[in-house]
């Protein structure tokens, strides 16, 4: 509001002005704190009447003697001072007599003056239009969803987030943007998200994937293929249904796969598994001997995967102690290894170990021997046999470098019967060392180890004769 003079001068003080029509001599004393009022001296007596007045002026009020006056030359001064505007923290620039601050103000775009739309409040100028804009609450608002007008205060207290027109985006997230006042309705009846029970089996699922669950529902009511009594049951009983209890379903022989060829009504089936028994059971023995035949094949067919084709035979002798018990109680035992070949078209081999010895060796050493083995290409190599032969028994310590293997070596022998091409019955010993290793050499170092030995079989393959 525009200030007076008065309000920016108040805390001013001006010294009292003394009057030309009273005498210096004649003082009239005021109350404590009160200016005295000294009259103008005069050559004159006075009269009566001046008596009269000054007695007068004796009995009035204390409040009337406390008017100040004054003084021309000072208040000139003071209003000839420069000041700076009141605002000048708020930007204002003003500078200038102190007379001139109140034409200042009526006109300063920062000095507060009451809202033109009559809220009550003071507002600087400088903001006055932006406070009818926005936060008058007398101000006049329209809805921009609504379109109806209202005050500031009512539009803010109680239109904004209530109007039933804005538009929401729905809480479910379906990505659709609703009115207020049809966002119930839409999340309970159009909201592709909302969650729908299946009418067959009761389960909700979210309205937008609920197609999609109709179509591999179990409890989807079907129609039996065959037109049975049955009119109508669930997707998932159907096999069921089709399999043991339609009626009129036409079934295959529970012996089609054996051969018969026969289907009819379930009805019929019974008295044609009666009257085919004999045919059949012979059915099921072609199946057999068949299968017989197959598996056969089969075995030979793994058996010739899981041969060693390497020319190395790495043997695994497990249970030794009791393998070499059992030598020494039997003459002659032998433990012979898996057979195995130089290469995939090359000659077949087998090992054998007597853990007893066998010849010179016996009751003191283990022997070890090479046999040549018909095989099924013996007719595209070249005999002798004339592969360098090597066994290693290793010596299995827990530190490899300081393992000390045991190795024997020959070169076959052209003229030796053993590695000319072998008949169909071969050679019951072959050729190999009989003392190979003795018994008290096995105990003193790591050979054995758990009860086990390996021994590895080698023919060099860098003679390789066959065609």
């Amino acid at each position: 509001m525009v200030r007076s003079l008065v309000q920016w001068t108040k805390t001013l003080s001006f010294p009292a002005r003394i009057s030309p029509n009273k005498s210096s001599k004649e003082s009239v004393l005021s109350s404590p704190g009160s200016p005295t009022i000294t009259p103008t001296p005069s050559n004159m007596s006075l009269s009566p009447p001046c008596k009269n007045e000054i007695n007068n002026m004796k009995n009035s009020s204390l409040n009337e003697v406390n008017q100040i006056y004054p003084d021309p030359e000072s208040e000139k001064a003071i209003m000839s001072s420069v000041v700076y505007c009141i605002h000048h923290k708020e930007g204002c620039k003003w500078s200038d007599e102190l007379r001139k601050l109140k034409a200042h103000l009526n006109s300063c775009k920062h000095d507060a003056i009451p809202c033109i739309g009559k809220c009550g409040a003071q507002i600087p100028r400088v903001i006055m239009e932006e406070h009818l804009k926005t936060t008058c609450p007398q101000r006049r608002a329209r809805c921009q969803f609504c379109n109806k007008e209202f005050t500031g205060h009512v539009f803010e207290q109680n239109h904004v987030g209530n109007c039933g027109y804005e538009p929401l985006y729905c809480e479910n997230k379906c990505g659709v943007k609703v009115p207020r006042r049809h966002l119930s309705h839409h999340k309970v009846s159009e909201c592709s998200k909302r969650l729908l029970p299946c009418r067959f089996c009761a389960k909700e699922f979210v309205a937008d994937t609920l197609s999609a669950h109709h179509l591999k529902c179990g409890r989807v009511p079907v129609a039996c293929p065959n037109r049975c009594d049955v009119n109508v049951l669930a997707k998932e009983d159907l096999e069921t249904h089709l399999k043991e209890e339609c009626t009129v379903s036409v079934l295959n022989c529970t012996y089609k796969d054996a051969g018969c060829r026969f289907k009819g009504p379930r009805h019929l089936m019974e008295k044609h598994l009666e009257e085919s028994s004999q045919q059949h059971l012979a059915l099921v023995c072609t199946v057999v001997t068949k299968q017989q035949h197959q598996i056969t094949s089969l075995k030979s067919a793994l058996s010739r995967l899981s041969l060693n084709y390497s020319g190395t035979l790495i043997w695994k002798i497990s249970d030794f102690s009791d393998k070499m018990n059992e030598a020494k109680n039997k003459e002659g035992m032998e433990l012979v290894s898996p057979p195995f070949y130089t290469s995939q078209y090359g000659y077949k081999l087998q090992a054998s170990l007597f853990p007893n010895g066998n010849g010179a060796g016996e009751d003191s050493h283990i022997s070890v021997y090479i046999k040549i083995l018909p095989g099924e290409y013996d007719a595209l190599l070249r005999w002798p046999f004339a592969h360098s032969v090597s066994f290693t028994l290793f010596d299995q310590s827990s530190c490899p470098e300081k393992a000390c293997n045991i190795v024997e070596s020959f070169i076959p022998d052209p003229t030796w019967k053993n590695f000319q091409r072998p008949s169909k019955e071969p050679d019951s010993l072959g050729f190999g060392f009989p003392k190979f290793v003795s018994h008290e050499m096995l105990k003193k170092r790591h050979f054995m180890k758990d009860d086990t030995m390996f021994i590895r079989v080698k023919v060099d393959p860098s003679k390789i004769v066959a065609v």
